[in-house]
């Protein structure tokens, strides 16, 4: 579910104390995004959506949401939007953040 050489790869990017800010900014991000799909999708967006969830997702090695929002991303674009399960996705989303935190939380 977290592709955790990623996250190693990204603290040795940007620093163990800017990746604590980084992660937080990811979060609070895709926090956003996810809370507004669940509420209010919007279908002219969509595409543009999974795309920004993936690139998100994949930066901080949430390898599972990388792949499903990539999956997503295609749908949209092919319009098939029908088969985009964004309940899947806020599943996905949370286990993956949890998984994160808490690893964090173990390792502080």
């Amino acid at each position: 579910m977290i592709d955790w050489s990623r996250v190693e790869e990204l603290k040795d990017e940007v620093g163990q104390e800017d990746f604590v800010e980084v992660a937080e900014m990811f979060l609070e991000e895709v926090d956003e995004v996810v809370a507004r799909l669940q509420t209010s999708p919007n279908p002219d967006s969509l595409k543009d959506d999974m795309h920004f969830l993936k690139g998100s997702a994949l930066n901080l090695g949430f390898a599972e949401m990388g792949v499903f929002c990539q999956k997503s991303e295609q749908a949209a674009t092919t319009g098939d939007l029908d088969s985009i399960n964004i309940a899947e996705l806020v599943k996905i989303y949370s286990a993956s953040k949890e998984i994160f935190e808490t690893a964090g939380a173990q390792a502080a």
